[in-house]
């Protein structure tokens, strides 16, 4: 894949849901492309709609109008296709959940391999070896027999990580990942997302943290009340905004 492919387009995304008897516009009229090896903070305050762009993007929410492209697999407004129409689309796109979502009765190995046994058909032998790689690149190989309620955050994260690469998406998807980690943790994340775009992984990531971003992003797109107000590059925005939902953002963040 050439690093100048787009692999993720939206257009004219909308979302709408029905909230005390009124129907509120959730999303407007989003529009975003990523090419390879490109790594995009989504940034915002709380109920700007950032969360909901991902949960779109990786199928669990339907929307009202627009398309989303995954590295050429549409995906169109209406209701959420049933799974099994899904899933050249799902092969597409890895998603790292806030609170990791890891299942607990599963070790870490085992959540790693489920998606290669159940949805690409691997082998048992040929699963294990696929997670024991990606584990140890990521540094949890020495984990990979304990149960979740065992590891560390950073570890779960990782873990996490692992899990959603392994089909080998093209896309990464990341709903708040400094949420829970201190400073170093933030630091080895940001080196770990680093490396992935720099093998050509493309990274859409909702996050608060300015520094995280700054540090780990190429390009921010600063959203408000479901639109996306202010984009481009993630220092250049984050230091010099242009657009008040921006500069609100950067005063939140310093109280």
């Amino acid at each position: 894949m050439s690093d100048d492919a787009l692999v993720l387009q939206i257009d004219r995304l909308r979302l709408s849901r029905i909230e005390s008897g009124a129907r509120r516009d959730v999303l407007r009229d989003i529009g975003l492309s990523l090419p390879g090896g490109r790594i995009c903070a989504l940034m915002g305050v709380s109920g700007a709609g950032k969360s909901t762009v991902l949960r779109a993007v990786v199928a669990l929410e339907a929307f009202d109008h627009g398309t989303i492209v995954v590295d050429g697999v549409s995906l169109r407004a209406g209701p959420v296709p049933r799974e099994a129409l899904l899933r050249d689309f799902r092969r597409k796109v890895g998603m790292v959940f806030q609170q990791h979502a890891l299942f607990p009765h599963l070790t870490v190995r085992e959540n790693v391999t489920l998606a290669l046994i159940h949805a690409a058909g691997a082998s048992v032998a040929r699963a294990d070896q696929a997670a024991e790689s990606l584990l140890q690149a990521l540094g949890v190989a020495h984990r990979s027999a304990a149960y979740p309620t065992h590891i560390s955050g950073g570890e779960a994260q990782r873990v996490a990580i692992a899990r959603a690469l392994a089909l080998d998406p093209p896309l990464l998807l990341m709903d708040e990942p400094t949420a829970a980690l201190d400073p170093a943790r933030r630091g080895a994340l940001a080196e770990t997302l680093r490396a992935l775009a720099a093998a050509g992984r493309t990274l859409l990531i909702t996050t608060h943290d300015v520094d995280f971003a700054k540090a780990v992003a190429d390009e921010v797109a600063v959203m408000a009340h479901g639109e996306i107000v202010e984009r481009g590059d993630a220092r250049g925005v984050l230091e010099r905004p242009r657009h008040e939902a921006t500069r609100a953002l950067l005063r939140h963040e310093s109280e």
